[in-house]
């Protein structure tokens, strides 16, 4: 299996530049699932068959499985879509330039989803009865308000998760990660004229400011708890008093305990009025649980490092502040190691690259570590 891998390098490039090239924003639903029919006709040569949950808004969930093992499966996961608009993969399409592959979406995480479908395939290939699947969401970049569901069921059917986001630029995986809540909160004032009658007005802009203001000051570093106030608009002329405003937030945590102590903070900042007549509403947009470590994460992990240790590779551990499905994984008790994709950087932006050359050793390591966890737990 692992030599069968080692040939792979073309044929995973390959698979790799058609997902890159196929848009797929997280609100594209045609080009998410342009992705995952790319994968599944990879999957099919292999006489792997795959299973569609439907989602009618967001990017279907795609799941399969092979082997038979008496053992529950070992669950790859990995998501479709991307932060990049429709068409950036024509003005930016998948091109590599000496050890590095560039493109919208080659690291995070088109490169760990080649990565899933040809560990999967060298299984099926192979012939090997251990059972393992893969899950293939379309919403993560927007909190996997269809896919988390599907991912906590699959999650709770798993003896072990390995999610296949980019492994890190120093080359670590992921063990521990912040959890994260995006919030939107709008304000309504008063409109008045600016000149004639500006005491008639109340300024929706002022509050806002104000809020922006306490909202900050509950950042506290040293606890991993951050809040930014990153998107503001309001206003209707300049010489009109802002009869509203809004703005939106994100707030990242290490723990649930300092999810809940600071959420009931912000709620005491929205229901304050600093701006005597302002009132404001607040909608949490999206969330992501936080990849909290624990002793049966960290042995996940340094089974992993031992079998990629084995092939060659040290693969340190990293705690980042980014947010993840793994969270969601996680929080299920499954034990959970994220990061194990290719390793790759700068995601989200027009200069995100994957090095190409982690690409087989990736596979090999995710492999080997799915085969000795099953030969244990057979023992």
């Amino acid at each position: 299996m692992l030599d069968w891998l080692a040939g792979q390098r073309g044929a995973m490039l390959t698979l790799l530049q058609s997902l890159v090239n196929t848009d797929s924003n997280s609100h594209d639903k045609p080009g998410v699932d342009a992705v995952g029919a790319h994968i599944r006709q990879f999957l099919a040569g292999f006489g792997i068959s795959c299973e569609v949950t439907r989602a009618e808004r967001f990017g279907d969930a795609i799941s399969a499985t092979t082997g038979t093992g008496a053992n529950r499966a070992v669950l790859l996961m990995g998501h479709r879509d991307t932060v990049f608009p429709k068409g950036e993969a024509a003005r930016r399409p998948f091109r590599v330039d000496g050890p590095r592959a560039y493109g919208p979406g080659v690291a995070d995480m088109k490169a760990g989803l080649v990565m899933n479908c040809f560990v999967l395939a060298a299984m099926k290939n192979a012939g090997t009865p251990v059972a393992v699947s893969t899950l293939f969401t379309g919403d993560e970049e927007i909190g996997s308000p269809f896919s988390r569901a599907v991912i906590e069921r699959r999650a709770r059917a798993a003896s072990a998760v390995f999610n296949s986001e980019p492994g890190r630029a120093s080359g670590a995986v992921v063990t521990g990660r912040k959890g994260g809540v995006f919030m939107r909160f709008e304000i309504t004032g008063k409109a008045a004229h600016s000149g004639a009658n500006f005491e008639q007005g109340i300024s929706a802009i002022g509050e806002l400011a104000h809020k922006t203001l306490a909202l900050h000051a509950l950042t506290d570093v040293n606890r991993g708890i951050t809040l930014n106030v990153g998107v503001v608009a309001g206003g209707q002329t300049v010489n009109t008093v802002a009869p509203s405003a809004r703005g939106e937030v994100d707030l990242r945590f290490i723990t649930p305990a300092d999810r809940a102590e600071t959420m009931a903070k912000v709620e005491a900042v929205m229901a304050k009025s600093y701006v005597p007549g302002t009132r404001t509403t607040l909608e949490i947009t999206g969330e992501f649980l936080p990849l909290v470590e624990t002793d049966d994460g960290r042995r996940l992990y340094r089974h992993y490092a031992a079998c990629a240790r084995e092939l060659g590779r040290e693969v340190p551990a990293e705690f980042t502040g980014g947010c993840a499905d793994s969270g969601f994984a996680a929080a299920t008790g499954v034990p959970t190691i994220c990061g194990v994709g290719p390793v790759g950087g700068r995601a989200h932006s027009p200069d995100e690259y994957m090095e190409i050359e982690t690409l087989v050793p990736r596979a090999q390591a995710l492999a080997l570590a799915i085969m000795r966890l099953a030969r244990s737990k057979d023992s």
